[in-house]
């Protein structure tokens, strides 16, 4: 007879992985499957906030997820011509609350996760399908037509999780009304800053992350219908809504390998109270899954990550455990997940008047008020 606890995790990103290494670290027999056969460089850059640190420490990543990305230090919101609307000082915040706001490729991320889990846990090219409840047990079924059990299925595959629609059955998640292109590139006195910023023109934004390693990872949205497909030309499409914006945006675009620019729509879905049901339950974008207007996705699917780990490490009757991972998290994910859409739906303005007005409008937000929301945001305490 079995003496561990079995943990089956759908989806091997950010929130699968962190959990993996979450739960093994407590003692738990763990079972990450991923459908991609590998798991790619997809996406970029992602920032890992001062709370995803945080989360982080209490598994005991922290330093070399810091190791592998650029500390940031202030972050700016800029006008399309380079005038600055307002600044957050993260880098005097880290510094207040004890740990680093992080910059990093998401290869590096996903580098760092794998490493920690080792290879055991991990099954790519493998899809949780679905899944069925037995006395005692839940059974996922997967990709390649087999079934494996365990006392827990974690649905952490994403944006369009089949667990989530198995469980919840609430069909698509809703178009947020905006496209997105990402890439990475090398551009001299760029990369080697710890400055981030992003820009906001008339229902067009670019952000500049610096990762480290020399490198720039950069963002730009626009207002458009859902399901476009650039064409070979995309220097010439980018170039014609950015090209004329503050430097280095143009030198970005153009050092960009085409190939290597990433247009994804974006979507989110109306928070819901309940991720669990009997022996499966959500996390990350599978349970909330939020436009990334605050740069929290990947943060809030970490804190999930520890939390639910430490619930259940605490608890040993299953359904208090979730409970008591509902009652921690439930509330500040779905916070993130509105405060995340209204930023975008102001910043995605293309009415010239309402821009103007909003620029002045966040030119006048206090610097006291800034420190205060950036606090709370920031702020991570794992539970007992």
């Amino acid at each position: 007879m079995e003496t561990q606890r079995t943990v089956l995790i759908a989806g091997g990103g950010i929130g699968g992985l962190t959990l993996g290494v979450a739960l093994r670290r407590a003692g738990f027999s763990v079972r990450v499957f991923e459908r991609a056969a590998s798991l790619r460089p997809v996406g970029a850059g992602i920032t890992m906030q001062t709370n995803a640190i945080l989360a982080f420490r209490t598994i005991g990543l922290d330093a070399e997820v810091a190791a592998a990305g650029q500390a940031m230090q202030r972050g700016s919101i800029l006008d399309w011509r380079g005038r600055s609307l307002g600044t957050m000082l993260v880098g005097e915040m880290a510094q207040e609350l004890g740990a680093p706001m992080i910059a990093i490729h998401r290869a590096r991320l996903q580098e760092v996760l794998q490493k920690a889990l080792g290879p055991e846990p991990l099954t790519l090219g493998t899809q949780v399908v679905g899944f069925r409840e037995e006395p005692g047990s839940v059974v996922a079924r997967l990709s390649d037509g087999s079934e494996v059990s365990g006392e827990l299925l974690v649905g952490a595959d994403g944006l369009r999780s089949t667990v989530r629609a198995q469980l919840l059955q609430d069909g698509d998640p809703p178009y947020a009304g905006y496209t997105s292109w990402r890439g990475v590139c090398e551009v001299p006195g760029v990369a080697d800053t710890a400055f981030t910023s992003e820009s906001w023109g008339q229902g067009l934004r670019f952000g500049i992350v610096p990762i480290g390693q020399g490198r720039t990872y950069w963002f730009a949205t626009a207002n458009a219908p859902a399901g476009g497909v650039d064409t070979p030309d995309a220097y010439g499409e980018l170039l014609l809504r950015f090209g004329h914006w503050h430097s280095p945006i143009r030198a970005l675009i153009e050092q960009t390998p085409v190939t290597a620019i990433v247009r994804t729509d974006i979507y989110d879905r109306p928070p819901v109270q309940s991720w669990a049901r009997g022996r499966v339950v959500l996390l990350g974008d599978a349970a909330h899954p939020m436009t990334p207007n605050m740069g929290q996705g990947g943060g809030q699917a970490v804190e999930d990550a520890v939390v639910l780990a430490r619930c259940l490490a605490s608890e040993p009757e299953l359904s208090t455990a979730l409970t008591r991972y509902q009652a921690l998290r439930v509330t500040r994910a779905n916070g993130f997940v509105s405060q995340s859409r209204r930023l975008g739906e102001v910043g995605q303005w293309g009415n010239p008047l309402a821009c103007w007005v909003r620029d002045r409008l966040f030119q006048l937000v206090p610097q006291s008020s800034i420190r205060a929301n950036l606090r709370r945001v920031l702020t991570f305490k794992a539970q007992p």
